[in-house]
């Protein structure tokens, strides 16, 4: 009777004592999770933002990262969190679709043509700079995906028909209608690129791995690093802006990693010891010439143990000094002269066959001749600070990999690169460098659980605008995909090295400056802190403006920064007509670090013009109907 007794009690009571407990939890609850943030504003930030993105998927939230191939414009809505009105950034002429401000070329014109001064570059000052959308030509597609990207690109995307005709011989490129085909030819390998690689396997070592990251020095449409992906090795092609229109763009519109570059008189952007091969087919710079200087830069950037293959003329002069239309004379002392310069570099020729020279830097310093009385050795100092600094002719102390030797790739990736083992990079130890690694196999975890075409064909050109030691790259590593590792020059540590030794590619840039690339080249931009760095350098805008002309339609951009620091971002994103979603830090709501995820819409110069008009035409009908009802 008493068990019955109490229980109706119970019930009696039940409903208030319940409601009054759960008002308590939740008031004690709020009070100590707001006295644990330390900053009652920040918490208030965290809240909307969490109820922003609580439970939903990017497709909840509109965001799409799939493509179209024929996509109308497409409503560019933002999460920003209210303030003032974003900035509105009109669209660049129609002329401008392939705007390059760092190579342009009327202002190439004023430098002198000397070293190919006025194919360096150039960029404009503050006042000249182009703060507009650049468009996609009319009738944009999106690329193929990789591998036929690598034998197909449309006709529409870069619609310049000049090396079809130029390069026929050669097979270069194909017009083929609506698509230009890639057959993979040069101008040294006519009959292919495949064909030409199985020539250079005879005496360097592909297959083993241990020559994963090349140099293409003048590449053309970068067919050689095209056919050598396949075979895991990965190739950094330049070539400038020049007669030979579209070269880099081709490349990269192929899916193959490459810039807008020239050896003149500034240094390449990457530190010493970088490649383990450089190849130049009948690439036309004079090696020879500057006192070996071209040959010495190349020198700098070749790994001990790498290989520099010289491909087309002088080589074997003897047999074609009539073909290249050249005196014996002239062509044998160009080749003596290389010879010269080489022996000095401490290269070891390991053989000439054919058109085809193959020299090794000698890993054994011991071995190397007596520098030249005339030839000095490069200031130590500083090594890894080229960015804008001059060529000499010096040559850099050829060392061994202090920290030890490279493992071959793919066990390069995770293996500590010698740089971090020896403690050449201050900050860095053994553990954190293992650390950081882990930390961002959690942050890309927790990309692919809002953007699951990470980890498909969607993705072929990758950049990370401040790569660190490389660890976004090497956590979403794939065949199918490369990533353009980007240290700025801005940042506190150079780390571009580490990358090299991990089998990656990249290059430092300044990002107050345009990058070296055409527009649209890139399916993803990721970029951690990179405006944190740039604060009160530059404009947030005009990285941004950048970000979107290397971005291409319906491309993805990934932002990791401070809440306050994107929550501006994503205003100026708005302007850009960018649809965006702010998701939280991994590990908590409570982390000031968020992420901003946005989508470049599709649109094109002749879209956008179509729709201005609609819209002045509605303008103009809504202004006559409000005279009539006046």
């Amino acid at each position: 009777m008493a068990i019955k007794d109490n229980s109706g009690e119970y019930k009696a009571r039940s409903p208030l004592g319940m409601v009054i407990a759960v008002l308590l939890c939740c008031f004690f609850y709020v009070l100590g999770a707001w006295q644990r943030s330390g900053y009652g504003k920040g918490d208030r930030i965290a809240v909307a933002v969490t109820r922003q993105t609580a439970c939903a998927s990017a497709s909840a939230v509109g965001l799409c990262f799939e493509t179209h191939h024929t996509g109308g414009l497409a409503n560019a809505t933002t999460s920003g969190l209210g303030g003032k009105p974003p900035p509105s950034f009109a669209p660049c002429a129609a002329a401008l679709t392939d705007h390059t401000p760092c190579h342009d070329q009327d202002r190439a014109m004023k430098f002198p043509r000397k070293n190919m001064v006025y194919r360096e570059r150039h960029c404009p000052s503050d006042g000249d700079r182009l703060r507009c959308l650049v468009p996609a030509p009319p009738g944009y597609v999106t690329p193929f995906p990789w591998p036929k990207s690598r034998d197909y690109v449309p006709y529409a995307n870069a619609p310049y028909k000049s090396l079809t005709v130029e390069k026929a011989v050669q097979n270069w490129v194909q017009y083929e209608g609506a698509v230009f085909r890639f057959p993979g030819g040069g101008t040294q390998f006519p009959h292919g690129a495949d064909k030409y690689i199985d020539q250079l396997a005879s005496v360097v070592p592909f297959a083993d791995g241990s020559v994963r990251t090349v140099l293409d020095t003048v590449c053309g449409v970068a067919s050689l690093g095209a056919y050598l992906d396949s075979r895991g090795v990965m190739a950094m092609s330049f070539a400038p802006r020049d007669s030979h229109e579209a070269q880099v763009q081709f490349a990269l519109e192929r899916g193959v990693p490459a810039f807008i570059g020239v050896l003149g008189t500034v240094k390449l952007p990457f530190p010493p010891r970088s490649f383990d091969m450089a190849h130049c087919s009948r690439c036309l710079i004079p090696w020879s010439g500057n006192g070996g200087m071209y040959m010495m830069e190349v020198d700098r950037v070749l790994r001990p143990g790498g290989y520099w293959v010289l491909s087309g003329p002088p080589i074997n002069w003897k047999a074609n000094h009539r073909k290249w239309q050249r005196t014996e004379e002239d062509l044998g002392g160009e080749q003596k002269r290389i010879e010269e310069y080489a022996q000095m570099l401490c290269w070891e020729k390991v053989t000439e066959m054919d058109e085809i020279g193959v020299w090794r830097k000698r890993t054994d310093t011991a071995a190397c001749p007596a520098m030249p009385p005339a030839v000095r050795a490069c200031d130590p100092a500083n090594p890894d600070d080229v960015w804008y600094k001059n060529m000499e002719t010096c040559i850099t102390p050829s060392t061994t990999a202090a920290g030890g030797e490279l493992q071959s790739f793919p066990e390069r990736l995770k293996a500590i690169p010698p740089r971090i083992s020896s403690g050449a990079v201050q900050g860095f130890t053994m553990e954190s460098y293992e650390e950081e690694n882990r930390r961002w196999e959690r942050h890309v975890k927790a990309y692919r659980k809002v953007n699951y075409k990470l980890d498909t064909k969607r993705y072929r050109n990758i950049m990370d605008m401040n790569a660190g030691v490389g660890g976004f790259a090497a956590a979403i590593f794939s065949p199918m995909s490369w990533v353009m590792n980007v240290v700025p020059t801005a940042a506190e540590l150079s780390t571009l090295g580490v990358i090299y030794e991990r089998g990656l590619i990249g290059i430092y840039h300044d990002w107050c400056e345009a990058f070296s690339t055409y527009p649209r080249t890139y399916d993803l931009i990721h970029a951690n802190g990179v405006f944190n760095i740039y604060r009160d350098k530059c404009k947030m805008e005009d990285i941004m403006l950048e970000m979107d002309r290397i971005l291409r339609p319906e491309g993805t951009v990934i932002l990791r920064d401070d809440i306050d620091v994107l929550l501006r971002v994503d205003k100026v994103a708005t302007g850009m007509r960018w649809k965006t979603m702010m998701a939280n830090h991994e590990d908590s709501p409570h982390i000031r670090e968020k992420v901003l995820y946005a989508i470049k819409p599709y649109w094109t110069a002749d879209s956008d013009k179509s729709s201005q008009d609609q819209e002045k035409k509605a303008t103009s009908s809504k202004g006559k109907g409000s005279d009539s009802e006046v």
